[in-house]
């Protein structure tokens, strides 16, 4: 079984205002004294109003769900204590007058010296997916085809339509706003490993960026670990949406490593194709036409389901088809977090897309 991981991040956000709450320091103490986490798995980000949470390495969905349903709960409490909540939403709604400090550690003040609005606007957050490679020559293989079906996963992981208060029109402003560093988005497709690595080290070479942590590509081998990181998605509102992906992407993963080693030809999507679909599907979401692989336009429901068809077998291989499926047909009944953002906006107001992305955040 193809082990999988998931690493969360969330905003903390003061609950009567919405707006971002700099208390991460606390939450990371008081969520560390409990007997629920261990020490690497709640972890602070670049601003003090982020919170990250990873899983430990997964055998099955279930131990993801698990797994995430505890890091949520412990984080939501610890929250809790210090007078905040967690909030699972890809961008911030509401920013202050006062840009949230840095994390004062030596890297992340470096950025900040570096792109000051881009760090002052970083109030992002996305969901990371780690899957379990044989070795780095088949991660960049499995790299160059599941590229095609990135804009896909971004579409239906859509959760951040708000920014300062107003719809932004896009269903992934976090997108939007993560594409500005040098290196982000979809990765280019690679002649192997070797030539990732040249790329790589040219880029660091350039003096650009400080070090290969800083090439945002979507899809890219891990530094840390032997496995591939998927890092198109917003977080998610609720944990099983969070699971669903984790069993996609592990499912496209087995799929492409049956490919290569079968040498099935793959699908190379055209870099200007793949970026202009990558910025449709943060654009529409799931409310429009998706560019499926070969850079053809089809509705949504259809690219859809052409996904899980070319997954079903490594579905069925993990056990997972039902469950995948399911949450798959349900998310195309309900919409995107991001609709579903909207639709709190327009019934509650603010008080009520606040409720929504707080008190989602643990329950299925």
């Amino acid at each position: 079984m193809i082990t999988v991981g998931v690493e969360e991040e969330y905003l903390l956000v003061d609950p009567a205002t919405g707006l971002p709450a700099p208390l991460v320091e606390e939450v990371r103490r008081t969520a560390g004294l409990g007997p629920l986490t261990e020490d690497d798995e709640v972890q602070h980000e670049l601003l003090q109003a982020q919170i990250e949470v990873a899983t430990p390495v997964c055998a099955t969905l279930d131990e993801v769900g698990g797994h995430l349903l505890r890091l949520r709960h412990a984080v939501a409490s610890a929250a809790e204590a210090n007078g905040c909540r967690i909030a699972a939403t890809g961008a911030a709604p509401l920013r202050g007058p006062v840009p949230v400090p840095v994390t004062p550690t030596q890297r992340y003040l470096k950025m900040e010296g570096e792109a000051r609005q881009l760090v002052d606007e970083q109030l992002i957050c996305g969901m990371h997916v780690h899957v379990a490679i044989p070795d780095p020559g088949m991660g960049v293989a499995v790299i160059n085809r599941i590229r095609g079906w990135l804009p896909t996963l971004l579409a239906m992981s859509a959760n951040s339509p708000l920014w300062d208060g107003r719809d932004t029109g896009f269903a992934s402003w976090r997108t939007i706003i993560f594409g500005r560093w040098p290196v982000t988005g979809p990765p280019p497709f690679f002649d192997g490993f070797d030539e990732y690595e040249r790329r790589l080290e040219s880029l660091v070479a350039s003096g650009v960026m400080p070090d290969r942590g800083q090439v945002y590509w979507q899809a890219r081998l891990s530094e840390r670990y032997p496995t591939i990181e998927v890092r198109c998605l917003d977080v998610q509102l609720r944990p099983d949406e969070a699971v669903m992906f984790a069993g996609l992407v592990r499912a496209l993963v087995a799929t492409t490593i049956t490919e290569e080693k079968a040498g099935t030809p793959p699908d190379v999507s055209r870099p200007e194709l793949l970026q202009a679909g990558t910025w449709y599907a943060a654009r529409h979401g799931l409310n429009s036409t998706l560019v499926d692989p070969r850079g053809h336009p089809h509705s949504s429901g259809d690219v859809l389901g052409s996904l899980l068809h070319h997954i079903t077998p490594a579905l069925e291989d993990a056990g997972d088809l039902r469950e995948v499926s399911a949450l798959v047909h349900r998310l195309l009944q309900e919409g995107t977090p991001a609709d579903r953002q909207r639709r709190a906006l327009t019934e509650g107001g603010l008080p009520g897309l606040i409720r929504l992305i707080t008190e989602t955040t643990t329950s299925d």
